[in-house]
């Protein structure tokens, strides 16, 4: 939970201050930053939940004005009552994603959670009080304190001119049995982009940004093992990559197949052309749990050469435990891409409608 309530008007808590500042982190939220790297960063979003107070002699409590109001659970007794905590983020995320499944009624679970993820940003408050410096791993430390950040319905469920948001729903087997015995990887998937290369190269030098958001639901491991060894907890682990600027769609296919053999995101190393530096979490920190995020950062030309994103599988226990039958199954995932430039007057979306023929490119399937 986070808040932005802070102002006290109850003249009988005159002595009380709020403990966040508006902005801020709820006092009644909890993190996953001393959590071990194997497990999800957590929460994935946060939402009002409220503020607490405290007096001169440090004595925290709650107070009306520093919460929500609901309805009342004994509504005889009176009609509304205060609601804070998470329990009240945990609401209003639950209504934020209705309100995206009423708009977009095809859309998958995947999908409105990778929507509401896609469209969350930091407060500058946030910012302050937990980005220790401009780094990988200052934005890896807010991460695992405030998720992705405050979700925005308006972006969730629409793109204006200089903001365009591609997504697809996809399915495929991570795994399958070797003709020589034993069990690898199988389906990858690779989707070409259709930017508007030429808008984006006559940008030229000025800046714009990809944000990329892969999401997918995973089958927990039985048993107690799971706790122990991180390939046998998730059933499966999907991971996405960008091309580098300079690299080519067939070095791109190499890098990604290397990555997948010698687990290379299990140290951070992301291989050689990655094209980490224009990345804001870097893979890392995204790649932890079953929602991975993150934003690109650089110039219209670089972008126009980065238009291809790969979907690929890691190990997880359907591949590990063969024996309980699940190797062979399907996974779902949704993948959104979008891209922002700063300029209002710079129109990204036509020339994508006319390359994939449709009229509204969102939930459109992409191979």
């Amino acid at each position: 939970a986070h808040t932005w309530l802070d102002r006290i008007t109850d003249s009988t808590c005159a002595g009380y201050k709020s403990i966040a500042p508006a902005g801020g982190l709820s006092p009644f939220s909890t993190t996953s930053l001393t959590w071990e790297r194997k497990w999800p960063v957590k929460p994935d979003l946060v939402m009002e939940g409220g503020n607490a107070a405290r007096d001169a002699d440090s004595f925290c409590t709650e107070l009306d004005d520093l919460s929500l109001i609901s309805t009342s659970y004994r509504p005889e007794r009176r009609l509304f009552a205060p609601f804070n905590m998470t329990s009240a983020a945990a609401a209003q995320a639950a209504w934020m994603a209705t309100q995206i499944q009423i708009a977009y009624p095809q859309a998958w679970p995947e999908t409105l959670r990778a929507l509401m993820v896609h469209s969350a940003e930091w407060t500058d408050a946030m910012e302050e009080a937990f980005l220790d410096g401009d780094s990988k791993k200052g934005y890896e430390r807010l991460l695992q304190i405030c998720g992705y950040g405050v979700p925005d319905l308006g972006k969730a469920l629409r793109c204006a001119t200089s903001r365009l948001t591609l997504i697809a729903q996809q399915e495929l087997q991570p795994y399958e049995q070797k003709s020589g015995g034993g069990y690898g990887t199988h389906d990858m998937h690779l989707f070409e982009l259709p930017w508007p290369k030429e808008v984006l190269a006559d940008l030229g030098e000025q800046p714009v940004t990809m944000r990329v958001t892969l999401s997918y639901f995973v089958e927990p491991g039985p048993g107690r093992i799971g706790w122990r060894d991180r390939y046998r907890y998730a059933s499966h682990a999907l991971r996405f990559d960008v091309n580098a600027p300079e690299e080519s769609p067939l070095d791109f296919m190499k890098r990604i197949n290397h990555a997948v053999q010698d687990e290379e995101e299990e140290d951070g190393r992301v291989g050689a052309n990655s094209g980490s530096s224009h990345w804001l979490l870097g893979k890392r920190a995204r790649d932890r749990g079953a929602i991975h995020s993150d934003i690109w950062k650089g110039n219209g030309a670089e972008l126009a050469a980065c238009n291809h994103i790969g979907v690929y599988p890691v190990i997880g226990w359907w591949r590990e435990r063969a024996h309980l039958g699940r190797w062979n199954r399907k996974a779902r995932y949704a993948l959104v891409v979008s891209i922002h430039t700063p300029e209002q007057t710079v129109d990204i979306y036509t020339p994508v409608v006319a390359q994939i023929g449709v009229s509204h490119p969102i939930l459109t399937e992409a191979g």
